[in-house]
């Protein structure tokens, strides 16, 4: 019994080291990332003091000073010279476009230009009368410039503009690191400001690389998903609905594989994150119940075909056709000119009616009155004569006008007028009231009666007369 209370000790006490090692560990890390963001400002400090000593010295601050000098003079030089391209570029309305295009980046780059003209003219005739180091620094400027420049060229062929300034901005800094020859201390001071989330140290140049490999993949990703969009959606043998389908499915497998390729290249542990995206899916279900429901069903439209682009759909009272399918919302479009989001859980959950899903072949339904005088038999042909007279009513075996006498009401002959179109996106309001224009010209021309309520009152007592009888009663 004594060895049992003393290893019961024993184990407490370890127990207790345990715990105080565990509430350690968080000072320890928090005391290691202050000495680390302390060391960095301490390197950032020292290297711009010791680049503000070079720019200081007597030839280097010369040349300096002689830069911003050559700067000023493009900038003024630039107006003059900027209008007169400018005009010479209005007479020349034959030129292709691609020429046009490029004549138009150099307008707008005349001023970059013309400073790496004139710094590299300037190095050139100092290197002739003087000591080569004494140009060293405006040969700096000049490399810097004309990096800059080409950069600005380059990336006018990026289409996308936030793409754009992200390659412009990032090529930039990595140029001018390199020429200023300092990328590694750059990298040693990136590196040393990092923090600690448990056994992981996440560094500022760890970001900074994520960063940059993540974008270089999401605009490869971006490039091929385009490109394999363009050839779906050209491909005639595949339907409308499933060109979306394709088109959907191959961004999420090229953005998803550009995501996880892109973790794997900077060594973060793949098993720790199928923990953190389960818990993050949690709370996505929970949190996003509509967002992930119209993203599910999205796919369940794209998979079973009800409804495709191009679709004549009535949802309420929205009439419309469908313009696109996203993958959170359909557009539908009204003959008005309204572009309706209606979310994919809607279209699945409430009764829509697709007049074109199986076939464009839509009947429309008329109903009138004529007088009792008027004959049914020739009612009857008139109508049916004068809806064939209107350009969209079909025609064919099958799809003729039909009329029908549908009861005897109390002031006139009911009627049912039965027409076929092929086209409803054209609308049905308008083919409704072409033909009841035609059966009102044709009724007027036969003579055929249409009636309309009529009521009479009867008055059983003069009031004026009573009036007069009450008061000589009273008198």
């Amino acid at each position: 019994m004594f060895l049992d209370l003393k290893e019961r000790g024993r184990q407490t006490a370890e127990k207790g080291g345990m715990m105080e090692e565990e509430q350690d560990q968080p000072k320890d890390a928090i005391a290691e990332s202050t000495a680390e963001a302390l060391e960095f400002g301490q390197r950032v400090v020292a290297l711009l003091s010791e680049a503000g000593e070079i720019l200081l010295r007597p030839w280097n601050a010369y040349q300096v000073g002689i830069a911003v000098g050559l700067y000023l003079l493009a900038v003024l030089l630039s107006r003059p010279i900027g209008a007169a391209f400018h005009n010479w570029l209005r007479h020349r309305s034959g030129w292709p476009r691609w020429r046009m295009r490029v004549a138009l980046v150099l307008h707008k780059r005349i001023r970059a230009i013309l400073f790496v003209f004139l710094i590299w003219a300037t190095v050139l005739i100092m290197q002739e009368l003087t000591w080569p180091s004494r140009s060293w620094l405006l040969g700096v400027f000049g490399n810097l410039a004309l990096a800059w420049l080409i950069v600005a060229f380059a990336t006018r062929l990026v289409g996308n503009s936030l793409l754009r300034s992200m390659v412009k901005y990032g090529a930039w800094t990595w140029i001018t690191l390199r020429i200023l020859n300092v990328t590694e201390e750059v990298e040693s001071l990136l590196d040393g400001l990092a923090v600690h989330l448990g056994d992981t140290r996440i560094s500022l140049l760890l970001l900074v690389q994520a960063a940059v490999i993540l974008g270089v993949l999401f605009a490869l990703a971006r490039f091929i998903s385009g490109t394999a969009a363009n050839r779906i959606k050209r491909n005639a043998d595949i339907s409308p609905s499933m060109q979306v389908l394709g088109v959907k499915l191959a961004q999420i497998l090229l953005y998803g594989a550009a995501f996880f390729m892109g973790l794997k290249a900077l060594g973060i542990d793949l098993t720790g994150l199928a923990v953190l995206s389960g818990a993050i899916g949690v709370g996505l279900g929970f949190g996003l119940q509509k967002v992930v429901s119209n993203l599910v069903s999205g796919l369940i439209i794209l998979l079973d075909k009800s409804i495709k682009p191009g679709d004549v759909i009535s949802l309420g009272e929205t009439f419309g056709w469908i313009n696109s399918l996203g993958a959170r919302y359909v557009s539908v479009v009204t003959r008005d000119g309204r572009e309706y989001l209606i979310p994919n859980e809607d279209l699945i959950t409430s009764q829509v009616v697709n007049w074109s899903h199986s076939d464009n072949y839509v009947r429309l339904d008329l109903r009138f009155g004529t007088g009792y005088g008027d004959d049914p038999h020739q009612v009857r042909r008139i109508a049916i004569e004068a809806a064939q007279q209107v350009p969209r009513v079909l025609s064919s075996d099958g799809k003729k006008p039909v009329c029908h006498v549908t009861g005897f009401g109390d002031s006139s002959v009911d009627y049912v007028l039965r027409i076929w179109i092929d086209d409803p996106s054209g609308g049905l309001t308008n083919i409704r009231g072409a033909v009841f224009l035609a059966l009102w010209d044709a009724f007027q021309a036969a003579g055929v009666s249409i009636p309309f309520p009529q009521r009479e009152v009867r008055l059983l007592n003069d009031p004026m007369s009573v009036r007069v009888a009450s008061e000589e009663n009273g008198g």
